[in-house]
């Protein structure tokens, strides 16, 4: 009887073993294990002067009957992908990797998302700034949308949807975006803009792309949120020029939606709110009144990132964007890492 239940119990064993085995799907071709969350990564140069990482749930984690969502995230100024991703603080660490948590966020949405296959996507440009880049590449439209074809190119999941997102100067790669056409293209279905508006521009045709997009599908979305950055004091000095900052590039863009849509107001907390057909365009500004820099807090501290990509779905929380971090589970220990040499052509 013993001999009988012992070896009932190797075989439990192996059976277990086995389905263990075969759950472990290969990796996509040209990825990474990486040590945390059961993700595989992928280090990239699809244009010149650009680096992007794509990180994905491991290939047995995406679940054939689910949407695909492809989120772009372009990183502000002075940062790195790697900075912007995240990771945990630890003495003698740069402090740029405490402050935004694309990556811990984006893990918290995909924990709650049951609809979706979400892969991240985080691009940085040489000299860490997208406006320099666009200013060293004049064909930067055709060269963005360049870029964003080679990206999706490594990514093998049939017809994904897109979510073009950005913090501070990574706004000037979508603006350099919707530069490139007339139109947007049908598959990307939400923009989030977090402080990074500056050069929304009505002569640009900004505007009217926008409408045309949001009217054509009621599905699509417009995030932009940004503070009251007009008496903000750096070193003594006002942080942005007397016609500068987010609170007045939102104004401006809300001015333009005016001409076509109605716009309803509400407040809660320090925040107003004004939306548009039926929320699909909402605007937040914080009217910080203690006159803070809430560039970065708006992002990291406050869940920022995870408001804007979440409202207006069936996962999205009814809370504004507010401390304290609501992810920090989802951190991992250590930095995002691959040798320069090692990124895709």
């Amino acid at each position: 009887m013993r001999r009988y239940l012992l070896q009932i119990i190797i075989m439990s064993v192996i059976v277990v073993c086995s389905e263990n085995l075969f759950a472990a799907e290969p990796l996509w071709d040209g990825y990474v294990q990486s040590p945390w969350f059961d993700e595989q990564y992928q280090y990239l140069k699809p244009g010149p002067e650009v680096r992007a990482i794509i990180v994905a749930p491991r290939p047995e984690r995406i679940k054939p009957q689910r949407i695909n969502r492809v989120v772009l995230f372009t990183t502000p100024n002075g940062n790195t992908i790697e900075q912007t991703l995240g990771c945990e603080q630890k003495a003698g660490r740069d402090w740029h990797f405490d402050i935004q948590h694309i990556a811990a966020q984006h893990r918290q949405w995909q924990s709650l998302n049951e609809r979706e296959n979400l892969i991240l996507v985080c691009l940085d440009a040489k000299g860490l700034s997208w406006p320099g880049w666009r200013a060293r590449h004049p064909d930067n439209p055709q060269l963005i949308r360049d870029v964003i074809a080679a990206i999706l190119k490594q990514i093998p999941l049939k017809d994904p949807r897109l979510t073009l997102a950005c913090h501070s100067g990574g706004g000037s790669f979508l603006w350099g975006f919707l530069n490139g056409s007339d139109t947007i293209p049908p598959e990307v279905d939400r923009f989030v803009f977090l402080d990074a508006n500056y050069s929304f521009s009505t002569a640009d045709g900004h505007g009217k792309k926008f409408s045309d997009w949001l009217q054509s599908d009621k599905g699509r979305s417009l995030i932009v949120m940004a503070y009251d950055d007009r008496n903000v004091l750096f070193r003594g000095k006002k942080v942005v020029s007397p016609t500068g900052g987010t609170f007045r590039a939102t104004q401006r863009m809300r001015d333009e939606f005016e001409k076509t849509f109605t716009f309803k107001e509400s407040a809660a907390g320090d925040f107003k709110i004004a939306t548009a057909l039926e929320g699909r365009i909402r605007m937040l500004v914080h009217q910080n009144p203690r006159y803070q820099i809430l560039h970065t807090q708006l992002v990291g501290e406050m869940n920022g990132y995870l408001y804007a990509v979440m409202v207006n779905t069936v996962e999205a929380q009814e809370k504004l964007p507010v401390s304290p971090r609501s992810y920090a589970g989802w951190i991992q220990p250590e930095p995002f890492t691959m040798a320069e040499q090692g990124a895709s052509p």
